[in-house]
């Protein structure tokens, strides 16, 4: 392990010397950063100036982020990333107008942004999920309600109030829910975690797909007694004190929301049956859905099929604009991305499971790679 981490800091060293930095995939099928450069070179450096990056967007990833920075300073002490939560969509928007280096969403972008952006790399950095977490009480976090697509749209719909209406009761017969009202609480900025739970809906509920769709942002229904929130922090912190509150959680706060008292929904897959979002039923929907994965690896993973498929999974993405501002930030940000997907580096499973995230798998590496070979100056 030394000399690997070793041989990532001579490689981070040589990159932000030269201005190049040179990786190549490992026998073994799991590619790991290597330089290309020659060590020599790094020696022979005798002080290399502070690169700082600046990363922002999706509150989701910005989890794994926060672990990454400091690790990753331990890695590069040349380079300083400054990781921030704002939104999936004000990671897109920064990172398309060069505002920061790094975009973070858990959206990739559309034909529509890339067409207004051209240049705009959607690198998936690992696999995450989102889970329906509710604040009923009386009923024991234990109890794990069971929760369809099409339930939970008409929630959101407006068209259930209640959280013992027969739509919700007839899911589950072994729990008594109280005659209370249902407050579904939504995320007021542009948001991947609304792209994900918008995508879920209007792939399991007709009206949804005719009249509100999918989005970072959406024009939400009007909902009696309806709460909105400002980031993943905001959405559990405002359900954890509202009784009776449904709402759509990324992962990677899953912890945090269990500690204040919520309920964690199991969801109806495709395949008819109710799961949570663990490591296997994760990675059950990703094994089916990733070989469609294409160049640009723009794809939804939502909805896999599977019968042990959870139904919200996703790729994590960094949003980059391949052309940086000079050639010493270039070679930083590729540094940090082939450490960050490496699985001896950000992708260790240290990390992945503080956060409830997968690794990226092995087949899609090459593919995340070979999106970062193209940031240069």
């Amino acid at each position: 392990m030394k000399t690997a981490i070793k041989g990532v800091m001579l490689a981070v060293t040589a990159a932000l010397t030269l201005g190049i930095a040179g990786y190549s995939q490992g026998d073994a099928g799991i590619a790991m950063a290597k330089t290309t450069t020659h060590a020599r070179a790094a020696s022979k450096a005798k002080s290399t100036a502070v690169v700082k990056l600046q990363e922002t967007g999706s509150t989701l990833l910005f989890p794994l982020f926060q672990l990454w920075a400091p690790a990753y300073r331990k890695v590069a002490p040349s380079v300083e990333l400054t990781p921030n939560g704002t939104g999936s969509g004000v990671g897109i928007a920064q990172a398309s107008a060069g505002v920061v280096q790094i975009g973070a969403s858990d959206a990739y972008m559309s034909n529509e942004q890339l067409m207004k952006s051209p240049g705009m790399l959607n690198i998936p950095m690992a696999i995450s999920a989102q889970q329906i977490m509710y604040k009923i009480p009386g009923v024991p976090a234990k109890d794990h309600l069971h929760l369809t697509g099409n339930v939970i749209a008409q929630i959101f719909l407006g068209k259930i109030g209640y959280w013992n209406a027969p739509q919700i009761q007839d899911l589950n017969k072994g729990i008594k829910l109280p005659h209370m009202a249902i407050t579904p609480i939504h995320r007021h900025d542009g948001s991947g975690d609304t792209f994900l739970f918008t995508q879920f809906m209007t792939d399991t509920n007709a009206q949804w797909a005719k009249t509100v769709m999918y989005g970072t942002s959406v024009s939400w229904p009007t909902v009696r007694g309806a709460l909105d929130a400002v980031g993943n922090q905001g959405v559990v912190q405002v359900a954890e004190r509202t009784p009776g509150s449904i709402a759509y959680v990324g992962i990677s706060w899953l912890n945090k929301a269990l500690s204040g008292g919520m309920g964690e929904a199991m969801l109806q897959n495709r395949a008819g049956h109710f799961l949570l979002p663990t490591e296997q039923t994760i990675a059950a929907a990703a094994k089916v859905m990733i070989g469609a994965t294409p160049k640009d690896e723009r794809i939804s993973l939502i909805y896999a099929p599977g019968a042990n498929s959870y139904p919200i999974i996703n790729y994590e993405y960094a949003i980059i604009n391949e052309k940086q501002s000079g050639a010493t930030t270039a070679a930083a940000v590729k540094s940090l991305l082939l450490w960050a997907i490496s699985p001896m580096g950000g992708n260790k499973q240290s990390f992945m499971s503080q956060v409830h995230f997968l690794p990226l798998p092995p087949s899609i590496y090459p593919l995340s790679k070979a999106q970062i070979d193209e940031i240069h100056a």
